[in-house]
């Protein structure tokens, strides 16, 4: 008399739920990772201040989407900037430099402005902003 035995099925469920295990651990380190590099020291990024009046005082510098300039009113050319900047803050120490730039001017336009503003020695630069509107 001869006995049959079942056949054995291979048991591939393990191999899937170890994937499972090793998908969800991926995912889970992708999310608490910090994605970006930090810096070896305490940087805190800048506050925009929106809601309240423009501080008095001081003089505005316009800049156009071109990049042209003008100084409080009056229209000049980037090299006669450093001197009329210099004759204003001789006249006033605590001056303060009110930078106004047109939402399409470009970045290398401004942040100059503001590096000269400040080698120059004056006590404050401030960009004038917009806030947004929701509409």
């Amino acid at each position: 008399m001869k006995l049959n035995r079942p056949a054995r099925n291979p048991h591939t469920e393990t191999i899937i739920a170890l994937i499972d295990v090793v998908f969800f651990l991926l995912v889970f380190f992708m999310l608490i990772g910090r994605m970006d590099a930090t810096a070896p020291f305490d940087v805190r990024p800048a506050t925009a201040v929106t809601g309240r009046d423009m501080p008095a005082g001081g003089i505005t510098l316009a800049v156009s989407a071109q990049g042209a300039l003008a100084l409080d009113g009056e229209e000049l050319s980037r090299e006669a900037l450093s001197s009329a900047l210099s004759s204003r803050l001789t006249e006033d120490p605590e001056l303060r430099l009110r930078i106004n730039a047109h939402r399409a001017a470009e970045l290398r336009n401004v942040l100059p402005l503001v590096a000269e503003g400040e080698a120059l020695g004056f006590r404050d630069v401030v960009l004038v902003v917009t806030p947004e509107t929701d509409g």
